[in-house]
């Protein structure tokens, strides 16, 4: 789709009170035009809009979907219009990508999908628009979601699995291989279902300012999570609107982030005085959960980010935390000398393929040639970490990506000895080491474990 934005709606259209269509719609243009990330660019608009409770949800659900299904729609698209949905009007596809989302994925009434994706069509591109819209929405809603599938994406080729769960087809080939690499050979299609099933919301209770225990009390239909002895799964409503999190005391973090962080300290016993480094610490989940776990057991943590503006989003992450604990810097982790360290997490920068349920657009925004050259860059900070870590320190290597070039292929070069990570994750969690993977890394799933895939690998240096 062309990132050039052609209008903002017709001139003298008749302005409309917002509806959770409309900032659904406004959601794609920004992710479209501005290559905002939907879940910062929603909340804005929500709020631009004053929608709340249902509406916001119905909103946020459709925007999501019809970026998370882009490649079935379009697929659905070509053979209602009988033409390909790239040369589809921008604004027009972006209001089709929403219409057959309502009436395959939403049960929203055929007719009701029709109408609002008319007057869409209408208001952003004109009644020439318009017509075109209502042809393709009635072809559209003559099948069911099963009838479609059955129309563009039929079979079990990599092609057809790509098309019936929206996800690009390398994207497909590498989540295969890492799944056979970690014994879990056959379980794509259940993946890429997990990849596009939204995510829970879990919040990470940090030790020493909140009590999980409390936080589950005080919530309605809160639980405590499986995997993390930290970590509180959510019912529903609005994260922001609990105590704890307004005061940094807690957060929404994912479990599988939670228990990359608390990996690397129970890995080993903490003695009094140790020094931690997060080494790539933006946007700051696991530097606050690592402080507030370091001045639990009297060490300190150095909190390194390359962004003065993720930077400052870590200083505000770590806020609750005692003062004299968490020190905030702005720098290279490949050239940064502030050294040695008991203990290191090497949060790497990713392909992110590991987080898909809670980033809608990101499938999009990575291609292939992207895996080589953060390869090279997470080699490079994995051998600058391992300078910086003091004989029989601890280092956590970590991605929110499962795909072997970014995880095993780092590791095998580098010089440190591996710990027995699913022992470890076992030790937080209660439940079997096999369940974290064969090896003496971890690997979790999205179908298998309820988390984002995230890669963990506990290393250590010779003492």
């Amino acid at each position: 789709m062309s990132t050039k934005r052609k209008n903002k709606g017709l001139p003298g259209a008749a302005k409309r009170p917002p509806t959770p269509r409309q900032a659904a719609f406004e959601c794609i243009e920004a992710v479209v035009y501005d290559s905002a990330y939907a879940n910062l660019a929603m909340p804005r608009i929500l709020a631009s809009a004053g929608l709340t409770g249902r509406d916001a949800a119905f909103a946020t659900e459709l925007a999501y979907g019809a970026l998370r299904m882009e490649k079935l729609y379009d697929a659905v698209i070509a053979s209602a219009a009988r033409r390909p949905a790239e040369a589809v009007d921008n604004s027009v596809r972006i209001a089709l990508w929403l219409g057959i989302h309502q009436a395959l994925a939403m049960r929203v009434p055929a007719h009701a999908a029709v109408n609002e994706t008319v007057e869409q069509a209408r208001r952003h591109a004109g009644v020439g628009a318009a017509k075109f819209a209502n042809a393709v929405m009635r072809r559209v809603t003559e099948r069911d979601a099963d009838a479609w599938l059955a129309v563009v994406a039929s079979g079990t080729s990599r092609e057809a699995l790509a098309t019936r769960h929206s996800h690009p087809e390398w994207v497909v080939a590498e989540l295969e291989q890492a799944l056979a690499a970690g014994g879990r050979a056959g379980e794509i299609e259940e993946l890429l279902v997990a990849d596009n099933t939204p995510a829970a919301v879990a919040l990470v209770a940090r030790p020493g300012l909140v009590d999980r225990d409390v936080l589950v009390e005080a919530i309605e239909g809160a639980e405590a999570t499986p995997l993390s002895p930290y970590g509180v799964t959510l019912a529903g409503g609005a994260p922001g609107d609990i105590e704890a999190v307004r005061e940094r005391r807690a957060a929404v973090q994912d479990e599988g982030s939670q228990v990359s962080a608390a990996a690397l300290v129970a890995a080993r016993t903490v003695e009094s005085g140790e020094r931690w480094l997060d080494m790539c610490a933006g946007p700051g989940g696991k530097a606050a959960l690592l402080g507030a776990l370091a001045a639990r057991d009297g060490a300190t943590l150095d909190a390194l980010e390359l962004h003065e503006h993720r930077a400052e989003l870590v200083r505000d992450s770590v806020r609750a935390v005692p003062e004299g604990v968490v020190s905030v810097h702005v720098g290279d982790g490949r050239t940064w000398e502030g050294g040695p360290y008991d203990r290191i997490l090497l949060d790497a920068p990713c392909t992110g393929l590991g987080a898909l349920r809670r980033r809608p657009e990101a499938r999009w925004r990575r291609e292939k040639e992207d895996v080589a050259e953060l390869a090279t860059l997470q080699r490079e900070l994995l051998d600058a970490a391992t300078a910086l870590l003091k004989p029989g320190g601890v280092l956590a290597y970590v991605t929110c990506s499962p795909v072997v070039s970014e995880t095993t292929a780092v590791i095998e070069g580098s010089s440190l000895s591996a710990l027995d990570t699913p022992a470890v994750l076992a030790g937080l969690s209660g439940a079997e080491p096999r369940t974290f993977g064969t090896d003496r890394h971890a690997q979790l799933w999205p179908h298998v474990h309820g988390t984002d895939a995230m890669f963990i690998a506990l290393l250590t240096a010779p003492a």
